[in-house]
Formats: C-alpha cells, structure tokens, sequence
C-alpha cells in the first residue's frame, strides 16, 4: 500500500530545469492544507474538474492533477478546489475485502471506524520446481488449495459484507487482482460488484493490522504532480 503521508512514491525526471513528474498520497485530512502549500510555492492557482479528478494549474504552470476518492465530486462553487477537502474527509460506510494467496479479510468500516470484520487464511503452497509426474500431481493439489482459500475468501465477503450490502456507499478492493477477480465471481458477491470503486490498494497478507490500516488509503487524495523548475 503506498505511503499515504503526503510523501511522493514515485519521482521521475531530475534534469535541472526539467518538468518533474510525481505520484503521491495525501491522506484527507491534510488535503486542504496542501493544496494551501503547493499555491503557495507555486503561484495562484486555478481549477477545473470533471468530477473524478481536480486539476489544480499555479501561476509558474505547475499542475498537480488530483484524483477524487468516491466519486463522484459534487462540486461546490463556493468552497475551494470544488469542495474537495469536505469531499475527501465525508464519513462513509465503506465496505473492504481483501485477498492475497492464502490470505483474505473482509470489513465494514464507517468512516475510519472498523466496525465488522473477519481475517482468515488457507495453506497454498507455493510453485514446486519439480519436472515430470511429481509436478502435475502438484499443480493439481496447488490448484486444489486455491480453490478452496478463494471459496473461503467468498464465505467470509458472503457473511461480512453481502448482508450490509444496500446500506453501504462504496466497497473498496485490494491484494492480489487476479485471486480478487476469481473471488468476486462468486455469484453472491453480486451485490457487491456494482459497488466497487476503480481505486486499488495495493496490501500485503492482508492480516486485521492491515485491514485496520486501509481507511488511510482508501479516503486519500492521490495526486499526480507536473512541477515545471
């Protein structure tokens, strides 16, 4: 999961006088008080949005371009940036189901509150190196175990999140893309689909520390950043 601290995760360029171009994360909370920030380095500022992203454009033509969590942003006239800030730090019932290879957990979370959860795993071995008969008996016994952690992953989403399902706002996804598509397949996760957010966040095995900690992720501004020195 990226830092979502207001540091940069990603920073290419470094040619003096060059455009840099950065990705980062701006928790929230603190959404207003950079924006405050990057005017006032770089100049008055200037905005348009189209409801997914905020595009911030300063005097020296820097550009940060701020991705909107939950969209879509109502604008507001009067409030800066459109209302992002007030936007960003909304209260929500937010659903979170996590799964990486063994590893699954699945929560309800109001605001940045965790109010349901439950964290499990299933044994899945790794790719054996082993050639021949002894690596097709393997992989079918591999293949057997992920069946059965990915039908756990669905139970424990089923029983969490399914019966909550008309009262939440969003269900944010995360771990492995692939082991999270299989899973979400499950026919009773229907209700959830459509309620799936396009942000990913990218978790380790995803145990309850890390289910408790995705509200930082999931409720940041992400901001791609074009600083022109």
């Amino acid at each position: 999961m990226r830092d979502p601290r207001g540091a940069g995760s990603a920073h290419h360029g470094g040619v003096s006088g060059s455009p840099v171009d950065r990705r980062l994360e701006v928790v929230a909370e603190r959404i207003g008080g950079w924006l405050d920030r990057f005017a006032g380095r770089h100049g008055p500022t200037s905005w348009t949005t189209d409801g997914t992203s905020v595009l911030v454009t300063a005097e020296d033509g820097a550009i940060a371009r701020c991705e909107v969590p939950f969209p879509p942003l109502l604008m507001a006239d009067q409030e800066p940036y459109g209302g992002l800030a007030a936007h960003a730090c909304t209260d929500r019932r937010v659903g979170v189901l996590l799964v990486r290879s063994g590893g699954f957990a699945a929560g309800v979370f109001e605001g940045r509150r965790l109010v349901a959860s439950k964290v499990g795993s299933r044994q899945v071995h790794g790719r054996s190196a082993a050639g021949g008969w002894s690596q097709h008996r393997f992989a079918r016994r591999r293949e057997g175990q992920v069946r059965v952690a990915q039908g756990a992953a669905a139970d424990v989403a089923a029983r969490i999140l399914v019966p909550v399902a008309t009262t939440l706002d969003a269900v944010v996804l995360g771990g492995d893309r692939r082991t999270v598509e299989a899973v979400m397949g499950d026919e009773r996760l229907k209700p959830l689909r459509a309620l799936a957010q396009e942000r990913w966040l990218d978790v380790p095995d995803p145990k309850l520390t890390v289910l408790q900690s995705t509200p930082a992720a999931f409720r940041a501004v992400r901001i791609r950043l074009l600083d022109s020195r």
